[in-house]
C-alpha cells in the first residue's frame, strides 16, 4: 500500500496544525466545561483503557475526571443533540466514527470537528469481532476506516482508534503500532445499545461512574435514549463534581493511499445524493442508513478558564504477531494495487469507442468496473445489518 508523498504530508500536517477553533461558550459559569486537555503522542501504537486483556497505558485521569467517548455514528437524528448537548456544557468529546457512516453523512464529521470535537475510527463496516477476521481483512478494516473519516473530514483525524465491541486482538495490535495509531478501550461501558429508557440509562452511567470514581466513558450516537440522556448525564457529571478531560493527538496519521483513491468517489456519488438541489423526497430514499445493530494551531475549547494543556508520550511496547501484520499489510498492497490498475485500464478501455478490447470489456466487465468505481452495488453503501 502507498502512502502520500512527503509533500503531501506535510500539507496535511499543516492542516492539522490550523483547525477551526470551537466557537465560545455561552453560559461558562454553569459550565460542565473542560478541566484539562491532554495531547497524546500515538507514535508508539498506545492503548488505553481498562476493558482489554492485553499491555494497557497506566491510567493517565486522576479521580473524579472523565473522558466522554462516542462511537458508531454519525447519524443525523441522534448526532445533532448530542453536539448539541455538549455545546450547551460547553464541553467536549471524541467521537469514533465508521468510515461507511462518515462517508454517508461528510457534513457531520465537519461538524463535530468544527464544534471542537476529536474525531478518530471505529473500522470502515464496525464487524462486531475483527480478530475473527483474517488479518488481511482486519487490516483492510482499520486502513479503510482510517481513510473514509479522514476522506470525510477534509482534513486530518486524531490517530485514535477503538476496536468494534472492544474485541481487540494482538496483531492487529501491532498493526496500529506500526501506523503510529493509537487504541482506545473504555472504563465505563454505558449499556446505551441496549437501554431504551433515557432515566434508566442516566442511573446506570452515574453510579458506573460513582463505582470506578471516573474513566473513560463509552456511549453510542446511532442511540434514540443516549441522545435523550445526554443533557441530564452531562447535568449529572456537573453536579457530581466530576471533570471532563479532553483528548487531542499530537498529529495525524496519512491515509494510505491506494484506499483513499478507491473511497473518493464514494465520496463524491454520497455528497452529489445530498445536494440540495435534488428533489428531497428522493434524497431521503436514497439515503436510507441504518446502522449495524438499529434493532436492539489545536482547538482549544473557549470557557471562562483556559484549560492545562499535558503532554502523554507513551513508550513502545512489544507486541505479538507485529511479523504477521507487516506481511499481511504487503499481501494487502499488491492486492490494492492490482486492483486499481486493472480498474484503471479497463475505465481507459471503455472510453474508446474504437476499441476492441473496450468493446469486450464493456458486455464482460462494466458492472465489475461500475462496482469497483461507485463503492459496491452488491453491498451498497446506505445499508448495514446484512
Amino acid at each position: 500500500m502507498k502512502f502520500r508523498s512527503p509533500v503531501v504530508l506535510a500539507a496535511v500536517l499543516c492542516v492539522w496544525a490550523g483547525q477551526v477553533a470551537a466557537e465560545p461558550c455561552a453560559d461558562p459559569t454553569n459550565a460542565l466545561g473542560v478541566s484539562r486537555i491532554i495531547e497524546i503522542d500515538t507514535s508508539a501504537g498506545p492503548l488505553f483503557g481498562e476493558i482489554s486483556r492485553f499491555t494497557r497505558e497506566p491510567a493517565f485521569l486522576g479521580p473524579k475526571e472523565v473522558v466522554i467517548t462516542i462511537d458508531d455514528g454519525p447519524l443525523p437524528a441522534y448526532t445533532r443533540p448530542i453536539l448539541d448537548a455538549l455545546d450547551k456544557f460547553c464541553t467536549k468529546a471524541t467521537f469514533f466514527s465508521v468510515g461507511r457512516m462518515a462517508l454517508a453523512y461528510p457534513a457531520l464529521i465537519k461538524e463535530e470537528l468544527a464544534r471542537g470535537h476529536t474525531v478518530g475510527t471505529h473500522t470502515w463496516s464496525h464487524p462486531m469481532n475483527i480478530g475473527r477476521l483474517s488479518l488481511e481483512k482486519g487490516i483492510d478494516q482499520i486502513e479503510r476506516g482510517h481513510a473514509a473519516v479522514t476522506l470525510a473530514a477534509g482534513q486530518p483525524i486524531a490517530p485514535f482508534f477503538r476496536f468494534p465491541g472492544l474485541n481487540d486482538s494482538d496483531p492487529l495490535l501491532a498493526h496500529l503500532q506500526s501506523r503510529g495509531i493509537g487504541a482506545f478501550t473504555v472504563d465505563v461501558v454505558s449499556n446505551d445499545s441496549y437501554i431504551a429508557s433515557p432515566d434508566r440509562l442516566l442511573s446506570r452511567v452515574m453510579q458506573e461512574v460513582k463505582n470506578r470514581n471516573g474513566g473513560i466513558m463509552l456511549f453510542h450516537d446511532i442511540k434514540a435514549s443516549t441522545a435523550k440522556a445526554m443533557p441530564a448525564i452531562l447535568k449529572a457529571l456537573k453536579d457530581g463534581g466530576y471533570k471532563v478531560v479532553h483528548l487531542k493527538a499530537k498529529a495525524g496519521v496519512a491515509p494510505i493511499a491506494t484506499i483513499e483513491a478507491e473511497l473518493t468517489p464514494v465520496l463524491a456519488k454520497a455528497a452529489a445524493s445530498q445536494n440540495p438541489s435534488r428533489d428531497k423526497a428522493a434524497a431521503n430514499v436514497t439515503h436510507q442508513l441504518q446502522p449495524f445493530y438499529a434493532q436492539i494551531d489545536m482547538a482549544v475549547p473557549e470557557t471562562s478558564v483556559t484549560p492545562e494543556i499535558t503532554s502523554l508520550v507513551p513508550a513502545a511496547r512489544v507486541r505479538s504477531g507485529g511479523e504477521r501484520a507487516a506481511k499481511a499489510l504487503a499481501e494487502a498492497s499488491e492486492v490494492q494495487g492490482t486492483r486499481l490498475r486493472r480498474t484503471g485500464r479497463a475505465n481507459r478501455a471503455l472510453q474508446s469507442e474504437d476499441n476492441g478490447y473496450g468493446a469486450k470489456l464493456k458486455s464482460k466487465r462494466l458492472d465489475r468496473v461500475k462496482k469497483v468505481n461507485a463503492g459496491s452495488q452488491d453491498s451498497p453503501l446506505f445499508t448495514f445489518g446484512q
